[in-house]
C-alpha cells in the first residue's frame, strides 16, 4: 500500500513544490490551514504529515496535536522558516519526529520520511509480535483443566515475577518448552528476548561456544568472534532443553555463572556480566545422574531452586477432549478445510490410549485427522488398530460353550490359552465388539462372522448400549 502524505502550509508554492517531489512515492494531500488539515485528519487515515509552523489562524503546533491524537498515530515532521531551537525542542517534545527549516532541503526530507516510516513499521511489527506471543504464551493460552495441570499453572503463577532458576522435568512431549516460554511471558522480563538451546542437538565441542560465545582465534575454525547465547539473552530467560545432555565441562561454567553471574569468551580471560533468568528442562533423572557421577550435585541443587514436574498426558485424561479439540480446529484452520467430528466411541478410545509420545503424538494424531478425514466424522473402526486396543492383527473369535468350534475356525482350548481367562459376557462383549469393528459397524456381516443372527446381535446390543455407538 502507497503511504498517505499530508501536507499543511499556507504558502501555495510550497504546497506545490512538495507535491510534485513527493508525489511519485506517496498519495499526497493538501491542506492550506489548520483548520482544513483537522478536518482531512478526521476523514483519512495518514502515515506522514508535513506541517507549517506559523499559518493564519492556529498554529502548526495544533496540528501535530492532533495529527498525534489519531489511532494510527502519523509520523509527524515541522517544516518553518522562522527556526530556533525552542520551536524545534517544543514540537519534539508534542511527538514530532523531525524539524527542518525553509526552504527545504528536499532530499533530506525525503531521507527523514523513510527513516521514520521504517521505524514506525518496526515498531508496529514488535507490538503484533509481543501481542501475538502474549496470546500464544500467556497461561491463559495452556489447554487444559485437569488437577495436574492447574497444579502446574498455579506453580508458574508463583514462580514467574522472582528472578529464581526454574528446572522443568517430564517425559518428551509434556510440553516443556511452552511451560517455559509462559514463565517468561508471565515474568517482568516478557519484553526482553526468549533464547532456546536444545543442548542434546549439538555435540559437546560446539554447546561450550554456543553458550558462551568465543573470540577470533580461540580454536581451529574461529575466523571472527561468535557472540553466545548467554549474551543473547541478557535482560530475558535463557532456556536450557534436555540440560541432563551437557558434559562435565559446561557444567563447570553454568555453575560458576548461576554462583556469580558472570563467564568468560572461550578464548578470553575477560568476565562479561550479564542480567539473564535461567530455565531448564529435561527428561531424565537428574537426582540419578548425580548417584552416577554423571552430572554435578552442585549444579543440579543450583538449577533445582524452583522445580516444575510436567505430567504426562495419560495423566491427565480430561484434557485429551480439549487438546484435540485445539489442535484439530488449529489444522483445520492452516489448510483451509473443515475439521473432523469424532464419535463418543472413537473419543472413548482416544482417552484409553496411554500416549506414549504425550501432546506432540496427540497434536500429530489432530494433523492426520484433518488432512485425511476432511470435515467427516471419525467412528471407532476409522481409527489405526493401535488406538483401539489392538496391534493390527484380528483378535481371536469367539469361544463358545462346551468345546464347539470358534467361528472362522480354530479350537476353542487355544483360543483361551492365548488370553488370560475372561467372564463369559466379558469375552461375549470383546468378541461383539471387534467384530463390529472389523466390519466397520455393518451388522449383519458382524452377526455372519460370529455366526449368530442379525436379531441375536440386535437383542445382545440393547443388553450392552456402550457397543451401540460403533455404528453402520
Amino acid at each position: 500500500m502507497v503511504p498517505t502524505v499530508l501536507i499543511v502550509d499556507d504558502e501555495k508554492h510550497t504546497r506545490e513544490g512538495l507535491r510534485q517531489a513527493l508525489e511519485d512515492d506517496y498519495e499526497i494531500y493538501l491542506a492550506q490551514n489548520a483548520d482544513e488539515a483537522f478536518n482531512l485528519l478526521d476523514a483519512e487515515q495518514f502515515d506522514v504529515v508535513i506541517t507549517d509552523l506559523r499559518m493564519p489562524g492556529k498554529s502548526g503546533m495544533k496540528v501535530i496535536d492532533k495529527a498525534l491524537a489519531a489511532p494510527n498515530k502519523a509520523v509527524v515532521i515541522m517544516l518553518t522558516a522562522y527556526g530556533s531551537v525552542e520551536s524545534a525542542v517544543e514540537a519534539m517534545k508534542r511527538g514530532a519526529t523531525d524539524f527542518l527549516t525553509k526552504p527545504v532541503n528536499l532530499e533530506k526530507l525525503e531521507i527523514l520520511i523513510q527513516r521514520a516510516l521504517r521505524s514506525r513499521n518496526l515498531e508496529s511489527e514488535n507490538r503484533d509480535l509481543h501481542q501475538r506471543l502474549d496470546r500464544k504464551f500467556n497461561l491463559e493460552g495452556i489447554v487444559g483443566n485437569s488437577p495436574a495441570l492447574e497444579k502446574v499453572i498455579e506453580r508458574v503463577r508463583l514462580v514467574a515475577p522472582s528472578k529464581a532458576t526454574v528446572l522443568i522435568e517430564g517425559e518428551t512431549g509434556t510440553g516443556k518448552e511452552l511451560i517455559a516460554q509462559a514463565i517468561h511471558q508471565a515474568s517482568n522480563r516478557s519484553k526482553g528476548p526468549f533464547v532456546a538451546v536444545h543442548c542434546a542437538a549439538l555435540p559437546a565441542n560446539l554447546l561450550e561456544s554456543e553458550l558462551f560465545g568465543h573470540e577470533r582465534g580461540a580454536f581451529t575454525g574461529a575466523t571472527e568472534r561468535r557472540i553466545g547465547r548467554f549474551e543473547m539473552a541478557d535482560g530475558g530467560t535463557l532456556f536450557l532443553d534436555e540440560i541432563g545432555e551437557i558434559n562435565l565441562s559446561t557444567q563447570v561454567k553454568l555453575l560458576r555463572f548461576l554462583e556469580q553471574r558472570t563467564f568468560e569468551r572461550i578464548g578470553s580471560s575477560k568476565p562479561i556480566t550479564v542480567d539473564v533468568r535461567l530455565v531448564a528442562a529435561t527428561n531424565r533423572d537428574l537426582a540419578a545422574m548425580v548417584r552416577e557421577g554423571t552430572f554435578r550435585e552442585d549444579l543440579y541443587f543450583r538449577l533445582n531452586v524452583v522445580q516444575i514436574t510436567m505430567p504426562p498426558l495419560r495423566e491427565r485424561k480430561e484434557d485429551i477432549p480439549l487438546l484435540l479439540n485445539h489442535f484439530v480446529n488449529l489444522f483445520a484452520k492452516e489448510n483451509g478445510l473443515e475439521p473432523p467430528v469424532f464419535e463418543p466411541g472413537a473419543m472413548k478410545c482416544l482417552m484409553a490410549y496411554p500416549w506414549p509420545g504425550n501432546i506432540r503424538e496427540l497434536r500429530n494424531f489432530a494433523e492426520n485427522a484433518v488432512v485425511l478425514h476432511r470435515g467427516g466424522r471419525i467412528r471407532e473402526y476409522d481409527l489405526d488398530p493401535k488406538f483401539r486396543g489392538g496391534t493390527g492383527v484380528p483378535l481371536p473369535l469367539p469361544v463358545p460353550p462346551s468345546g464347539q468350534s470358534a467361528p472362522g475356525g480354530g479350537d476353542a482350548g487355544e483360543a483361551a490359552e492365548a488370553k488370560p481367562p475372561l467372564s463369559v459376557e466379558e469375552n461375549e462383549k470383546r468378541l461383539l465388539r471387534e467384530a463390529l469393528i472389523q466390519m466397520k459397524g455393518n451388522r449383519t456381516r458382524a452377526a455372519q462372522l460370529l455366526g449368530i443372527s442379525r436379531r441375536t446381535l440386535h437383542r445382545k446390543l440393547q443388553q450392552w448400549p456402550e457397543l451401540d455407538v460403533i455404528d453402520r
